[in-house]
């Protein structure tokens, strides 16, 4: 005879095992499951309330990729939408039983949510959709979960962008960070400096000669964004409750604008031509200028008030052997090159806080030694308010920027970089990522905003290979930044996966294996 507390333990072992085998990513942080499911003949019904502004066409996109028909009526429906009066922002509470489908949410992003775990549930049987009861109450661990783009290297185009994004949204990641600028290429259009794209635009990491003109006969098209494109793909991702964070490098990785514009660098000013991996003259006010004048026009375009300005590998020894630039520490008491980098990130932190924007950078922003330098900046510090975008050196590194009093997105490229092969970066080391390190008290712990993958563009020509490489790990990450450490469990995340790769495909164009 069973004992009320084996029946129980024998209940919660069901319940568990149930709730397993209903196949999502990211897996919900609350979720009990009930006896029982709904039923529904071919079609899903719903209505939105007038005051939830989601886009009825972005919801239906994101369901045929399930096989998944829902049609839009102006009251009624399957499912019935709730507001629900200070829950967290992107929370969400999704109860299905026999009465129908609920959706509790705090903000649009929370009934978003619910939408794709909901579309996740349905199981197909013939032309019927059936639905288990569950109850689901959940929010995301973090709020920043990005996927990185980086079109400097090689140019991508419309419809890869827009497909990236349907399936960030499916995997609840809320973070486009687009890798605009760079050394091959100049991507996204600049009104008041035109060859910026004319010419910055017309390379890629294929083609880094800068001595030859033959690239103008090879690129004849545009290989860049102009404002209007960006403007649709900013609706696009905003339809999807994703924020789109521009990139814009400086003062390294600017050898495109400088092959347009060579006399915004150090050794190509003197020689009056671009030469490859030169770095801005920050020395001298007209390239500052021209800096402002470009994040200017990047701000007004953008939504999103956090530009991200690069920041990283910057080939000191440009400044140190350029004569102007060296009198120029010395006038104004800066004794290294780190300091003079350190002084003129300050500027730009300064500029952008003057456009109600934040500036967020790579870790080499801090000045700290992340490539065993041999010097150190001595007299600068980083301004207060800075988003520091770790991604190389030393774990310790994090802590080090938290104590400090900034905010840290983790993106260590030992566990995030896509462009690593699989046998370096497996799916099971992807999984296995926590972006807060140890050693953070509970309050320090607040300041890590979250993680990002990134897809490094110099090996990957096509949209092929960049869904190839992004496919499957994106969801490993997807369920890092969602899903809270205690509930990851990377043997039912890799059982609800084949799921995920039916949908991809279905919905990615040129997929033939994840």
């Amino acid at each position: 005879m069973k004992t009320p507390f084996i029946s129980f333990l024998l209940f919660c072992c069901i319940q568990l095992t149930a709730a397993q085998e209903l196949g999502l990513i990211p897996y919900p942080n609350k979720i009990s499951m009930e006896t029982g499911e709904l039923i529904y003949k071919e079609v899903i019904s719903f209505s939105l309330p007038s005051h939830l502004t989601l886009e009825p066409a972005s919801i239906i996109s994101q369901a045929k990729g399930y096989d998944i028909k829902l049609i839009v009526q102006k009251k009624g429906g399957a499912i019935k939408f709730k507001k629900i009066k200070n829950l967290a922002d992107e929370a969400y509470q999704l109860t299905i039983n026999k009465k129908g489908i609920t959706i509790g949410y705090g903000n649009r992003s929370g009934a978003f949510y619910a939408l794709q775990t909901l579309n996740q549930l349905i199981r197909k049987n013939g032309e019927d959709y059936i639905i288990p009861y569950v109850s689901i109450s959940d929010q995301p661990a973090f709020h920043w979960r990005a996927y990185m783009l980086d079109e400097s290297r090689h140019f991508q185009g419309i419809k890869t962008v827009k497909t990236l994004l349907d399936e960030m949204a499916r995997l609840k990641m809320n973070i486009f960070h687009w890798h605009l600028v760079d050394d091959p290429g100049w991507r996204i259009e600049i009104d008041k400096y035109p060859k910026l794209t004319s010419i910055g635009s017309k390379k890629d990491f294929s083609n880094r000669d800068m001595s030859t003109d033959e690239w103008t006969k090879k690129f004849p098209g545009n290989y860049y964004y102009t404002k209007d494109e960006i403007r649709d793909i900013i609706a696009y991702a905003e339809a999807r409750c994703i924020t789109i964070i521009p990139e814009i490098e400086m003062p390294g990785h600017a050898s495109a604008s400088i092959l347009a514009y060579p006399e915004l660098g150090t050794l190509s000013k003197s020689k009056g031509i671009g030469i490859w991996g030169d770095i801005y003259d920050i020395s001298d006010p007209k390239v500052e200028m021209f800096i402002q004048d470009v994040l200017t026009e990047v701000i007004d375009l953008f939504p999103s008030r956090i530009i991200h300005i690069g920041g990283d590998e910057v080939p000191h020894s440009h400044w140190e052997n350029t004569s102007s630039v060296a009198d120029f520490m010395k006038s104004n008491h800066l004794p290294t090159a780190k300091d003079l980098q350190i002084w003129f990130i300050n500027r730009i932190s300064k500029f952008l806080q003057s456009k109600g924007c934040t500036m967020m950078g790579w870790n080499e922003i801090t000045g700290d030694n992340v490539h065993g330098e041999t010097t150190e900046n001595k007299s600068e510090k980083l301004a207060d308010g800075t988003v520091v975008h770790f991604w190389d050196g030393d774990a310790s590194l994090v802590n080090k920027s938290i104590k400090r009093g900034y905010k840290v997105v983790n993106s260590n490229r030992f566990f995030t970089y896509l462009d690593y092969s699989y046998e370096t970066t497996s799916m099971e080391k992807s999984y296995s990522f926590s972006p807060v390190p140890e050693g953070l008290s509970e309050k320090e712990q607040k300041n890590i905003w979250g993680l990002g993958c990134q897809m490094w563009g110099e090996y990957t020509p096509t949209a092929e290979r960049v869904f190839y490489m992004t496919f499957p790990r994106i969801a490993a990450h997807a369920e890092t930044g969602w899903t809270i450490s205690e509930n990851k469990n990377y043997d039912r995340f890799l059982k609800a996966l084949p799921n995920f790769k039916q949908v991809w495909a279905r919905t990615i164009p040129l997929a033939t294996d994840f």
